[in-house]
């Protein structure tokens, strides 16, 4: 199998072919170089370089011989391209010059069929001839084509027989079987087998296989049938058109668009009354009702019905493509309610017919065998002025109140008929009511008319047309005539001419007419109508005179001509006026809070706190302020003990017990004491305070009620954006050490005096 190793003397020609077996083994000597300048002397060494030098190939750089490494796959790598030179072993100088040779690698069959997918999914149509392609399946072969029969595949099928085959060279999968054998209601999924064989398909080749899944699919060769040749139901008499009466069902055994079914009735004597459709769903026949039933009529029907498929394809039905079956349909009896005779009726009546006239009559009877008797009403929620009435036996709908044609010219209302034994049951009917037109309105003005005559005019002129509005509506359309008034003096002022299409021209009787002497006439005019009765009324037609220039235009008319001029109107002025108090409103608002002040807590912090802080709004007057306390009582306790019992309590708190201890009152001095020495004033007065002092302290100390501590009341707050900041001691430093007190300059004016002490030296103290 390898070739055994050849040697080449490479270096007398500058290319060289190798061939080796691909599947050569590692270590054994490919071939043999040989240069003409190796002597045997171990001068000369031999160099390889090119594609795998070193790696899958290595020469014996002492003999020459070429090795390869690893085991050699030409579907890897089909040829490799060297290079080789000697050298001298001692001085690394060429030579020879460079000698390049190819290594192709020879194919061996070691590798098998390889198909394009492991699972091929196919499908033909069921009852098809022998020989219907179904599919086609291809394999590789990695090996070379060119070299012998390793990559020459032979297919074959190993699995399917006999409904399948295959052809050996293209791989066509084909249908073995008849018509009558591919059914795919007896079997529809077919697994097949498919071997590729290398090496022309003789002994030794290699062989892969696939899987072909095979699905017959659906042809239209059943018919429907019905699961019934017989089927029945009952139906109530009252059933509304279009409801269900029955589902009749009918199978086949093809699927898809070949299952679906379309039923029609072919003969029966419920063709009219019935309809049958098919349910796109369920593939069900619906028999549904078309027409309404009556049981006294007709008690029962029967129809005759057929199913086919609506794909047509009968080349293998066996039998007919169509079923037929029967169905009997009973109409159950139920009770039913009055059933008027017309589906709506239709009167006409004037518009001046007397109340209690008849205006038409509706009829309405029980269908069902009872016959029940049957009362008429009206369904108030279509008269709620109730200008109509029904007498409840015989259906006659009469008038209750007069009728207006120009206010309603139709009335609908609805009569109901009800089942005197069965109150629920009832029926109602439209009833439609046109009121015909009488001459009854009188013909008026379309508007009111205002118009102007110039002083200095001409006989005849036009200077209004009028026309005039009947609420009336004649068959034969309105006619009115215009006259003026029979009696007044406007015949000599003023004329009228009727136009014959309804409207008519006011026209000047006098070529002047004077402002001053009367301003304004009222021109009376008769209109009237050719109805009958005819009627008649009389519209006026104000007329002002006015100065006009010379082509007729009005320049002045007296002060009643302007009445109608534009002006504000009362609304207008009640909303000015509203705005006007609004305005005032906020001016006043905005000036109240310009006045309102606001007062800054003494206290900003929350976590300030201080205990008894009292905050008084005028400043103190200092010591010239003798009004704050009255330093006498101190100085004349006896004048002092004079004051009223509830002068002696605290202020701050509220007696709630009598004292315990009565108040201590010294005597009197003795008339001895008058005799001692004098003593001074100043002595005096100490003696007085302690005395004073001494008493209050007892007083409070026999009180139950006061507290057991004193108030203590602490001032260490300047307030909020003060220079100094706080003036409390207790921030303080407490160092006797000398400080300097210029900065009490940079107070301000307030703290001038302080500055002035504090800053001073001491000698001027």
């Amino acid at each position: 199998m390898f070739a055994p190793p050849t040697k080449r003397r490479l270096f007398k020609t500058p290319f060289l072919r190798l061939r080796v077996d691909e599947d050569y083994r590692v270590r054994h000597a490919t071939s043999k170089l040989q240069s003409d300048q190796d002597h045997g002397d171990g001068s000369v060494k031999y160099v390889l370089s090119g594609e795998g030098a070193g790696t899958i190939f290595v020469i014996d750089e002492n003999n020459g011989d070429l090795h390869a490494t690893r085991r050699l796959d030409r579907e890897e790598k089909a040829f490799y391209i060297l290079k080789a030179t000697v050298v001298n072993k001692w001085t690394g100088q060429k030579l020879e010059p460079e000698t390049e040779f190819i290594i192709k690698l020879h194919d061996i069959n070691d590798n098998e069929p390889k198909f394009s997918k492991e699972v091929y999914t196919a499908s033909v149509p069921e009852r098809s001839d022998i020989g219907t392609s179904v599919t086609q399946v291809t394999a590789t072969d990695a090996d070379d084509r060119m070299y012998g029969n390793s990559a020459k595949l032979v297919y074959s099928i190993s699995q399917g027989h006999p409904y399948f085959s295959v052809e050996p060279n293209t791989g066509v999968i084909r249908t073995a079987l008849g018509p009558g054998d591919m059914d795919r209601e007896q079997r529809e999924h077919y697994q097949v087998v498919i071997e590729a064989k290398d090496m022309g398909g003789q002994r030794g080749g290699l062989t892969g296989s696939t899987v072909v899944k095979i699905t017959l699919t659906d042809v239209n060769d059943n018919p429907p049938r019905f699961t019934q040749s017989i089927y029945q139901f009952r139906v109530p008499e009252s059933s509304k058109s279009g409801s269900i009466v029955g589902r009749i069902q009918a199978t086949d055994k093809d699927i898809g668009k070949n299952s679906e079914m379309d039923f029609t009735i072919i003969s029966g004597d419920g063709m009219e009354m019935f309809d049958i459709s098919t349910d796109k769903e369920t593939q069900e026949g619906l028999i549904t009702v078309r027409k309404p039933l009556d049981y006294e009529k007709k008690p029962s029907y029967t129809i005759e019905l057929q199913v086919q498929n609506t794909q047509e394809y009968v080349r293998f039905m066996s039998s007919g493509p169509k079923d037929m079956a029967t169905v009997r349909l009973a109409v159950d009896d139920v009770d039913e309610p009055p059933v008027f005779e017309k589906a709506s009726y239709l009167y006409e009546v004037k518009e001046d017919v007397a109340v209690g006239t008849v205006v038409g009559s509706v009829s309405a009877m029980d269908p069902d065998r009872a016959r029940s008797i049957v009362n008429y009403s009206i369904d108030r929620r279509t008269d709620r002025g109730h200008l109509f009435n029904v007498y409840p036996m015989n259906g006659s709908v009469f008038l209750l109140k007069s009728l207006d044609r120009e206010t309603t010219a139709w009335h609908n209302i609805s009569i109901v008929a009800t089942e005197l034994n069965n109150p629920r049951q009832s029926s109602s009917v439209s009833v439609y009511i046109r009121l015909l037109d009488i001459n009854d309105n009188a013909p008026m003005f379309a508007t009111v008319y205002e118009t102007f005559v110039c002083e200095k005019t001409k006989v005849g002129q036009r200077i209004q047309i009028v026309s005039a509005v009947d609420a009336d509506e004649p068959s034969s359309g309105h006619k009115f005539s215009f006259s003026l008034a029979p009696k007044g003096t406007h015949h000599r002022n003023f004329s009228i001419r009727d136009n014959g299409d309804n409207t008519a021209g006011i026209l000047t009787g006098q070529a002047t007419y004077s402002r001053l002497h009367k301003s304004v006439y009222l021109v009376p005019v008769v209109i009237t109508d050719d109805g009958y009765p005819m009627q008649s009324s009389t519209g006026t037609l104000t007329v002002r005179v006015c100065t006009c220039d010379h082509e007729g235009n009005m320049e002045l008319c007296n002060p009643e001509a302007l009445s109608s001029s534009p002006g504000l109107s009362t609304g207008a002025l009640i909303a000015i006026l509203l705005c006007v108090i609004i305005l005032l409103l906020v001016v006043v608002l905005v000036t109240a809070l310009k006045h309102q002040r606001k007062q800054e807590p003494l206290i900003i912090s929350k976590e300030d706190v201080r205990d008894n802080v009292v905050s008084y709004n005028d400043e103190g007057g200092g010591e010239e302020d003798t009004q704050a306390f009255d330093i006498g009582a101190l100085r004349h306790p006896a004048a002092a003990a004079a004051l009223d019992e509830g002068a002696k309590q605290r202020r701050d708190i509220i007696p709630t017990d009598t004292l315990l201890y009565p108040t201590v009152h010294h005597p009197a001095p003795a008339p001895s004491t008058l005799l001692m020495p004098p003593i001074s004033m100043a002595a005096r007065d100490n003696g007085d305070v302690c005395e004073f002092i001494n008493q209050r302290v007892m007083e409070n100390d026999c009180n139950p009620t006061a507290p057991p501590y004193d108030s203590l009341a602490t001032y260490a707050y300047e307030g909020a954006g003060s220079v100094a900041e706080s003036l409390s001691s207790l921030g303080s430093a407490s160092s006797e050490a000398e400080q300097d007190y210029n900065y009490l300059s940079d107070w301000g004016p307030r703290f001038r005096k302080l500055a002035d002490l504090y800053g001073a030296e001491d000698s001027d103290f």
